[in-house]
């Protein structure tokens, strides 16, 4: 099978690419940076720009599943300008693969969009599943609402929509926990504010099995990938230091601190919010690291 990728350079793009490739798959990629086009027997890249509405359409030829990944890293300082451009890259270039399967004949059954778990409130006494209603009023928030709109209106074209609602991705090579790990390897490692938000996080091994899972199930709809396991702040800083073998003495650091810092980026490290991956898992996957010590052992003690 044929599946096209955006977003296939990035944290997770990489690892899905590789699995698929490693499973059979023959993956065509779009990509904004020319030098980055590569062409295999398993593996070609294709021309882009959302901004201006230019992509090779030949990027679809043969292709049955799309997987959707592209957008702006939410990692790096919330400017006016910069909070545009976390909306525009994932809301423009799903209109631009809309706007192409329209216009262009094609074998496109599925589309398997990339998501965000911050549509759902900050309130750890509640466990948030597919069905909530319910939106937060953060920025994050309105950018997954609109993303989901976007992606939804393909299914307008007869070809299935799956959306997966991602938490906190951990992984060795990138990612949020690496920046977490860096003051505790340090020995300077504390929680943010009380400790007690809770972070619903997901192995980046875990991640990729359940596009391949999605994929091959030709699953429809929306779906959380989480961890069955979401933890609170305070706790995961203990479990590093503890793999790690460091000891914590340092102060909590107070959110006002962290808000003057980062501004409003500041909301990702007080996310609090319980999330449920059950409805995935009653479709039939498993797990591989359910909990945190196994996936932060893998991560921090296995070489790659």
């Amino acid at each position: 099978m044929k599946v096209l990728i955006t977003g296939a350079t990035g944290l997770v793009g990489t690892a899905l690419t590789k699995l698929l490739i490693n499973q059979g798959f023959i993956v065509n990629y779009l990509t904004t940076s020319v030098k980055k086009i590569e062409t295999d027997s398993n593996f070609k890249g294709f021309y882009w720009n959302p901004k201006t509405a230019e992509i090779d359409a030949k990027c679809i030829d043969g292709v049955e599943v799309i997987i959707h990944l592209a957008g702006a890293n939410i990692a790096q300082h919330w400017t006016s300008s910069y909070k545009r451009e976390i909306l525009e890259s994932r809301v423009l270039s799903t209109n631009l693969l809309f706007e192409t399967l329209k216009k262009t004949p094609n074998q496109v059954k599925q589309i398997i969009s990339a998501s965000g778990t911050a549509i759902y409130p900050d309130n750890n006494e509640v466990v948030y599943d597919e069905k909530f209603s319910g939106k937060s009023d953060g920025f994050l928030s309105h950018v997954v609402q609109e993303w989901e709109k976007s992606v939804d209106v393909i299914n307008s074209l007869g070809i299935k929509v799956c959306k997966l609602r991602t938490g906190v991705v951990y992984a060795k090579n990138g990612g949020a926990l690496q920046e977490i790990i860096k003051p505790i390897r340090l020995g300077a490692g504390s929680s943010f504010g009380t400790g007690n938000q809770i972070h619903s996080w997901i192995h980046i091994q875990d991640l990729t099995r359940i596009y391949e899972f999605a994929l091959k199930n030709n699953l429809e709809g929306t779906f959380n990938a989480v961890s069955p396991n979401p933890i609170s702040d305070e706790n995961l800083t203990k479990s590093i230091a503890k793999i790690l073998k460091k000891t914590l003495f340092m102060p909590n650091i107070p959110r006002f601190i962290m808000k003057l810092i980062l501004g409003e980026m500041h909301e990702l490290l007080f996310e609090d919010k319980k999330i449920s991956s059950k409805k995935i898992v009653t479709q039939g996957f498993e797990f591989q690291f359910s909990t945190i010590d196994s996936a932060l052992k893998e991560i921090l003690l296995q070489k790659n």
